[in-house]
């Protein structure tokens, strides 16, 4: 059987992004797990500020497409993504806003988020580690009809959180970091 294939994907385009960290802390701990792990940068796939105008003049972006088919080559994927205001960062916002007008051949619109597991984390300096964006993610991914794992991982004062190779150091953090890794492979594999 082939490994079972999970996309990361950091919400962040910050250098230096504790997010951005925290997603190469996940990655890793996939890759131990057994599975094969892609990460990649919403950087790679820019796209305008959803506009419905754009959308009927335009078209969906290629970007956007080529992002859809991306996240559809994987059986589960993490979005790892900041806090901004208590809510969800424009950046991710944005690309789940085009990704679900994203309709090849005879699919659904927003097919791609129905057909596999998706998992959350976020990395903050405060003490909620990013708690309200997990819930406000919540909500747009299961409006989305998406199976979104119970586990998740808000990560406090996460800039005292790693070590030099971007691994968390404390106890409790990588127990939860691999709690959340055993359970979205449990539910992508359910989802096969």
């Amino acid at each position: 059987m082939a490994a079972l294939k999970i996309l990361v994907i950091p919400g962040s385009l910050r250098s230096g992004s504790l997010n951005v960290r925290l997603a190469a802390a996940a990655a890793y701990q996939f890759a131990q797990a057994g599975a094969e792990v892609t990460r990649i940068s919403l950087g790679d796939f820019p796209l305008p500020i959803y506009d419905g105008d754009l959308q009927t003049k335009s078209g969906v972006p290629k970007n956007a497409i080529n992002l859809k088919r991306m996240i559809g080559a994987h059986d589960g994927v993490l979005i790892v993504t900041p806090e901004y205001n208590s809510s969800v960062p424009p950046l991710v916002k944005n690309t789940i806003d085009w990704l679900t007008r994203v309709q090849d051949g005879h699919e659904v619109r927003g097919q791609v988020f129905r057909e596999r597991a998706f998992a959350m984390a976020a990395a903050s300096q405060s003490r909620l580690g990013g708690a309200r964006v997990l819930a406000a993610l919540r909500l747009i991914l299961s409006a989305c009809h998406a199976t979104v794992i119970p586990n998740q991982l808000a990560l406090p004062f996460a800039a005292e959180a790693y070590d030099d190779m971007d691994r968390l150091k404390q106890p409790a953090d990588i127990e939860a970091l691999n709690a959340l890794v055993r359970q979205l492979i449990e539910f992508s594999q359910r989802l096969m």
